[in-house]
């Protein structure tokens, strides 16, 4: 063949530019990635998992959780509220002047020019950004996922079907482990409807003995074993509800950035 060679090349040249692109690239831009600075705090993102969130990624392959959920939440674009901090020394002229203004769901342009105009006036504000999109007003998330969450998963599990919800930040959604125990043992006895198979071998049903386990579910009396029996959560059961509870993509960060709602000083969170 006269153009063996040529062939040949071609062949090596597009093989070998598509590793690099495919291959090569991301090593360069991600093999060397470090934990990442949470905007606006002295805190670092992510946190490296111990113990039984470790082993439970290992547990959420081997059944298959990625074939029905995702890791990957989605975002269209970001929009902006001004709020008033302060009226300054001229509050009658900056009140009336706010009133005129629209404060909410403004472009980051448009942010910044109300912003502007409070501070002409004698006032203060602060522009708060907020991720938008349908992953997000489905209450998945509260910013795309970035590089950043993935760091300790080995292998990563982005999924890329979603017969069930997205769990980028199921352990916010849902921090109870004994919510996530129960959800795995029976979905249905936590969410109504739910289509998600149940995990019942991940569990074991035996008989009390002197004295209940201290491991045992507290299961809906619908979903509970005869009379006389408990369900206990095997070790793999443990671990996998502790991967789920770390799933926590829920910080700001340089490539990723929104601002956190306010934990108001009465909350529940404060008695924790």
């Amino acid at each position: 063949m006269k153009n063996g060679a040529a062939v040949f090349l071609a062949a090596f040249i597009a093989l070998g530019a598509s590793w690099c692109g495919f291959v090569l690239a991301p090593v360069l831009q991600l093999g060397g990635a470090k934990q990442a600075a949470v905007l606006n705090s002295s805190d670092i993102y992510p946190l490296q998992p111990v113990g039984d969130a470790t082993l439970g990624l290992q547990v959420y392959r081997a059944e298959g959780c990625a074939a029905c959920h995702t890791e990957q939440v989605q975002q269209d674009g970001v929009l902006c509220d001004v709020v008033l901090t302060s009226p300054g020394k001229n509050p009658a002229a900056v009140s009336s002047l706010v009133s005129s203004l629209t404060l909410q769901n403004l472009t980051k342009d448009a942010a910044d020019a109300v912003a502007n105009q409070i501070t002409l006036a004698g006032g203060k504000s602060e522009t708060h950004v907020f991720a938008t999109g349908t992953d997000i007003s489905r209450g998945w998330g509260v910013r795309h996922g970035v590089a950043a969450d993935f760091l300790y998963d080995y292998p990563v599990q982005l999924g890329s079907l979603r017969a069930g919800p997205d769990l980028s930040d199921i352990g916010v959604r849902a921090p109870a482990v004994n919510w996530q125990l129960l959800h795995l043992y029976a979905p249905r006895s936590v969410t109504k409807n739910s289509t998600m198979p149940s995990f019942k071998f991940l569990f074991e049903v035996r008989k009390i003995g002197d004295a209940p386990s201290p491991d045992a579910l507290n299961v809906p009396k619908e979903f509970a074993p005869d009379d006389g029996y408990e369900v206990v959560p095997t070790p793999g059961a443990k671990q996998l509800a502790a991967y789920l509870l770390g799933l926590r993509a829920n910080v700001p960060l340089y490539e990723a950035p929104f601002t956190p709602p306010e934990v108001p000083t009465n909350s529940p969170a404060d008695k924790k």
